[in-house]
């Protein structure tokens, strides 16, 4: 209950001090619920006693049936207006917790469904709690209210009496004869101010608890829930890990082809024109000679290339600083590098995050236009967290195929997360969560 979906407060989230809370729309909104609260609980308690009452008399003549039926649905949509009063008058975002109902037009099957299920029971002991409870807010918020109100006020409203005012309250009772006797009371209406504020936040706080433990799923639906969730977020990752594989294994099988292969049999071909060659012209096959010699260690180096490509040897002996420091070192644009890690994260982890900074850096290089960029990688609870920064021009954007897409492939397949904040201007901040535990 402590966040609304958005990134919006819940009332239970505002200080405990007057003056944020007496800025807050939230709480004013909450006050205002809390004032007319009473239409609501008295419209569905009345509804509900008189239809029930009604519906379950005429049973003996089957018409009472239908009728049942017609309250179930309809309490079943007051309890989704209730949820929608709280998530505007409190800020709290609450969950449907219905059974999924079977499709098809067959309405007996679905108002057997709707009937077994103990969402709908709780929404009807909420609809007739609700009368009770609105009832009890409505007699506190005319009570505050009116007292704050009088107390702030008094000495305008005994400067317009003409001949002084008698001020009643429960426990006390008072005569205030002109405005300058009146004024004592402005302090004490500014203490009612800040009480009222509080009981209006204690009185939301347990009316929305109240609607999240009756109105929301239960405990083990929001577990199961969170379970599908998670477990949905994991299929896609398996299947972008999957893809991401697919891609690299196409990568290093054209590389080979289209490099190292080339070069060797460029080579082979020299060494058997130099054997040809090696009785009747020495120095054409020295020629050739050297020419096999200077292919093969550039298909050594395309290897090597392709190597490190895969899994960097400085990254397994020495570890995500090292091996980030020799990436910033050979970058055409300035970078400075920040790893704090008490440990090393596992091989996996290491290996996404070494890539993803490979590839900014390479980007960076060829399109930011930027003259400054920050690598950043810190253990933060179970979470590597990954940040490339640079004052480039931005406008980067994941788009599908591209290298930023690759890399949030990368990241998802160990559950990962990967963000692109880069406005038009810059600067340009990638940001990657890698857990140390999927």
């Amino acid at each position: 209950m402590g966040e609304m979906r958005g990134g919006g407060a819940s009332i239970v989230d505002l200080p405990w001090r007057p003056l944020p809370m007496a800025r807050s729309g939230l709480v004013w909104r909450s006050a205002v619920y809390q004032a007319v609260s009473l239409a609501f609980g008295l419209t569905w308690f009345v509804g509900l006693v008189v239809g029930l009452t009604l519906s379950t008399a005429l049973v003996l003549i089957w018409v009472g049936i239908p009728m049942l039926a017609a309250m179930m649905v309809l309490w079943r949509v007051a309890a989704v207006l209730e949820r929608t009063l709280a998530r505007l008058a409190f800020g709290i975002e609450i969950p449907t917790p219905y059974r999924p109902l079977p499709r098809g037009r067959d309405p007996l099957a679905k108002l057997k469904v709707m009937a077994a299920d103990p969402a709908t029971w709780k929404d009807l002991v909420y609809l007739f709690l609700r009368f009770p409870l609105s009832l009890v807010e409505f007699a506190a918020a005319v009570a505050m209210w009116s007292a704050t109100g009088v107390l702030l006020f008094l000495p305008v409203i005994t400067a317009f009496s003409g001949g002084g005012v008698e001020v009643n309250f429960a426990v006390v009772s008072f005569w205030v004869q002109n405005p300058l006797g009146a004024l004592p009371a402005v302090p004490v209406g500014l203490v009612m101010l800040a009480l009222s504020l509080y009981a209006v936040r204690g009185l939301a706080i347990g009316h929305a608890v109240l609607a999240r433990v009756l109105l929301g799923p239960s405990a083990s639906q929001a577990e199961n829930r969170e379970l599908r969730a998670r477990t949905e977020r994991l299929q896609a990752s398996r299947a972008r890990g999957v893809d991401a594989a697919e891609f690299e294994r196409r990568r290093i099988e054209r590389d080979l082809h289209d490099g190292a292969q080339q070069r060797l049999l460029a080579v082979a071909m020299d060494i058997g024109r130099a054997r040809a060659k090696l009785d009747d012209d020495p120095e054409g096959a020295r020629a050739l000679i050297e020419q096999a010699h200077q292919g093969t260690k550039e298909a050594i180096a395309e290897l090597r290339d392709l190597a490190r490509g895969i899994y960097p040897a400085i990254l397994s002996d020495r570890g995500l600083d090292a091996a980030i420091s020799g990436l910033a070192g050979r970058a055409p644009v300035p970078v400075e590098v920040a790893v704090d890690l008490p440990e090393r994260p596992p091989a996996a982890v290491e290996s996404i995050a070494y890539f993803i900074v490979a590839e900014c850096l390479t980007n960076i290089a060829k399109y930011a236009r930027a003259t400054l960029a920050t690598v950043r990688v810190a253990r933060e609870d179970g979470w590597v967290v990954v940040e490339v920064t640079d004052n480039g021009v931005g406008g980067a954007v994941a788009r599908p195929g591209g290298g930023l897409a690759g890399l949030a492939d990368r990241a998802a397949t160990i559950d990962g997360l990967l963000t692109v904040d880069s406005p038009v201007g810059g600067p340009t901040v990638v940001r990657a969560d890698l857990p140390c535990t999927w």
